[in-house]
C-alpha cells in the first residue's frame, strides 16, 4: 500500500489542530457573555423640569443608585445642550475629589460642586443664571464596574424674577386630572340617584296597601 503523501497528511492535521480550537473559542464566547451579565447598572435621577429666577443661583439635582462601593475612580460629568441647538457642550467634570470646570464655556466662573458621591450625590449649582443658559442639562455618572445606562436630564427655564410657576407643571396637570376624575365621579353619583328617584315614583301605585308592601 502506498503511504499518504506528506503535503496532504500535513493539510489534515492543521485541519484537525482548527476544529480543535472550536470548542475553546466557543467556552471563551459563553464566559465573557457570563461576565456581561454580572454587570449592574448606575441608575441616574434628575427633575424633569425646573424653573429659575434670571440673576439667582441654580442648584442642579442629581442622584443616582449603584450596587458597587464608591470608588476612587468614580466620575462626574455635565453637559449642556442650548435651547434649539443640537450639539452638547461638556462644562464641567468631577473625580477624586476634585472639580474640573471647563475654559472658555458659558458658565465659566459659576459652576461649583454640591454634591457628595459618599452619599451619591452628584449635583453642581450655576450662580447668575441667564436667559442664555435655558437649555437641557445632562448628569452623567460613572462608577466602574458598573455602567450606565441613561444619564439624567434637566430641562431649565429661565424666567424673571417674581414670574416662578406657584406649582410646578406636574402637580398642576396632576390637580387637573384629580378635578375632572373628582367631577366626573360626582356627576355619576347624581345622575344614579336622580334615575333611582324616578323609577321609585314609576312604581308609586297610589294605593296605600300596595306601597306599604313596596317600601314607599
Amino acid at each position: 500500500m502506498r503511504a499518504p503523501r506528506g503535503g496532504g497528511g500535513g493539510w489534515k492535521m492543521a485541519a484537525g489542530g482548527g476544529s480543535a480550537g472550536r470548542p475553546c473559542a466557543a467556552w471563551l464566547l459563553i464566559a465573557a457573555a457570563l461576565t456581561a451579565v454580572q454587570v449592574s447598572a448606575v441608575e441616574v435621577n434628575t427633575p424633569e423640569e425646573m424653573f429659575v429666577e434670571n440673576g439667582t443661583d441654580a442648584k442642579l439635582p442629581c442622584t443616582f443608585t449603584s450596587v458597587e462601593v464608591i470608588s476612587s475612580a468614580a466620575s462626574v460629568s455635565w453637559s449642556f445642550q442650548p435651547e434649539g441647538a443640537a450639539t452638547r457642550i461638556s462644562f464641567f467634570y468631577y473625580s477624586n475629589g476634585k472639580s474640573y470646570p471647563g475654559k472658555d464655556i458659558p458658565f465659566k466662573d459659576r459652576i461649583t460642586w454640591a454634591g457628595d458621591l459618599n452619599k451619591k450625590d452628584a449635583s453642581i449649582t450655576i450662580s447668575n443664571m441667564q436667559f442664555r443658559d435655558n437649555g437641557t442639562y445632562i448628569c452623567d455618572v460613572k462608577n466602574p464596574p458598573d455602567i450606565v445606562v441613561k444619564p439624567g436630564e434637566i430641562r431649565v427655564r429661565v424666567v424673571e424674577k417674581d414670574n416662578l410657576p406657584a406649582f410646578p407643571v406636574a402637580t398642576v396637570a396632576g390637580i387637573a386630572i384629580g378635578t375632572v376624575t373628582g367631577l366626573s365621579s360626582l356627576i355619576s353619583i347624581v345622575v344614579c340617584l336622580v334615575i333611582r328617584k324616578n323609577n321609585s315614583k314609576k312604581r308609586y301605585s297610589g294605593d296605600p296597601d300596595i306601597d306599604a308592601r313596596l317600601g314607599m
